[in-house]
């Protein structure tokens, strides 16, 4: 790493921390999180952001369509108009430099929000997020921190095709010094992005863009300013007995919903929401399969060497293999690049179908026998 690119750097983390003209900024107001208690995970984020950036001058938002467009996915809505050009940076369609700029950013102080349109796009960047980012404060034996956050949809959308529709929660979370969320819902979205800007390490936010238009009940906690969710530790999103689900983001959803079917037919299932890729709360898992003897992880990437295989180690590795009745279960993507058309694609991706047989699986032998005659 050249001198003159720190020069760079601190140049322009000084030209961000500078005071906007108030004739420019017009100060208008971001999205509010009404009383009402259903928001949506956009403007989750979005309460998110603008809280953040009022609390600490250092906070600053860089990526491509942020400020003027309001962001791609409008996450951004209403912050450049009330934050200013040098605080919500929009910047050229070149992933490697704005990370770049961010990255360095960080070094000298401020804490940079570095938006990606979609993290397919943050390969473009990867040796910044990776050997830049990730790297920096172990090589300099803790004296450079770098307190940054990625952030944008991961995973599959809908016809978007196979160089847009990768997850990368196991790419990155294989990565030491870097911290990596999948938030699911409203709170997630609140809780973990604002903890994500709070952290002096880099952090990885995968979101969802096909979950950025649902809408969750947020409670009266969860719209607090000093609402925070650690990372490293996972939710129990509803409890049960005889099997456990364990995934992220999006297919939290799908694990609920086979878990109401299961129910009518006497089956309780234990959903648990990792929220924090990297570190995983590993205890939470353990202690669930002791409890319920079944394990099924649910997740939208690749079936090779990916999340649910490093919760598979976590089980075979730890006394809770002993609890096991049955062999684990992973639902995956396909193994294949994501196919364009309709009707393929949703042969790709993890549907509600799937998870319900895998479930089926695990359960061989353990369901009530009048129950397994309705099945």
């Amino acid at each position: 790493m050249s001198v003159r690119y720190l020069q760079i750097c601190a140049t322009a983390s000084r030209s961000l921390l500078s005071k906007e003209s108030k004739g420019f900024c017009r100060y208008l107001h971001a999205t509010k999180v009404s009383q009402a208690s259903n928001v949506m995970c956009r403007d989750a984020l979005n309460s998110a952001l603008d809280e953040e950036l009022e609390r600490d001058e250092r906070v600053c938002i860089i990526g491509e369509e942020v400020g003027q467009y309001q962001g791609a996915y409008k996450v951004t809505r209403g912050l450049y108009e009330k934050y200013g050009s040098r605080r919500i940076v929009d910047t050229p369609i070149s992933e490697m430099g704005f990370t770049g700029l961010a990255v360095g950013a960080a070094f000298n102080g401020l804490r940079p929000v570095c938006e990606f349109m979609t993290f397919n796009f943050a390969m473009q960047a990867i040796d910044q997020i990776i050997n830049s980012a990730a790297k920096t404060y172990y090589m300099s034996g803790g004296q450079i921190k770098v307190p940054i956050v990625f952030r944008g949809p991961n995973g599959a959308a809908a016809a978007v095709a196979a160089q847009h529709s990768q997850c990368y929660a196991a790419w990155y979370g294989a990565i030491p010094g870097l911290k990596v969320v999948a938030p699911y819902d409203a709170e997630d979205c609140r809780g973990l992005l604002k903890s994500a800007i709070r952290d002096d390490n880099p952090v990885v936010v995968l979101e969802n863009e096909i979950m950025y238009g649902r809408a969750f009940d947020l409670s009266d906690e969860a719209q607090s300013k000093d609402f925070l969710i650690p990372i490293g530790k996972a939710k129990i999103m509803r409890e049960g007995k005889h099997l456990t689900m364990v995934s992220f983001s999006k297919l939290v959803g799908f694990c609920l919903q086979v878990a109401d079917k299961l129910a009518s037919e006497g089956i309780e299932c234990e959903v648990i929401n990792l929220r924090s890729i990297r570190p995983m709360d590993r205890g939470t898992i353990i202690r669930s399969v002791k409890k319920t003897h079944r394990l099924v992880t649910v997740e939208e990437g690749f079936p090779f060497f990916g999340v649910g295989s490093e919760i598979a180690a976590t089980i075979f590795e730890s006394d809770a293999f002993d609890y096991l009745d049955a062999p684990m279960q992973r639902v995956t993507g396909a193994d294949v690049p994501m196919p364009y058309a309709e009707n393929i694609e949703a042969l790709a991706k993890p549907s509600i179908e799937d998870i319900t047989q895998a479930c089926r699986m695990v359960l061989e032998g353990a369901i009530p026998k009048e129950k397994a005659k309705a099945a």
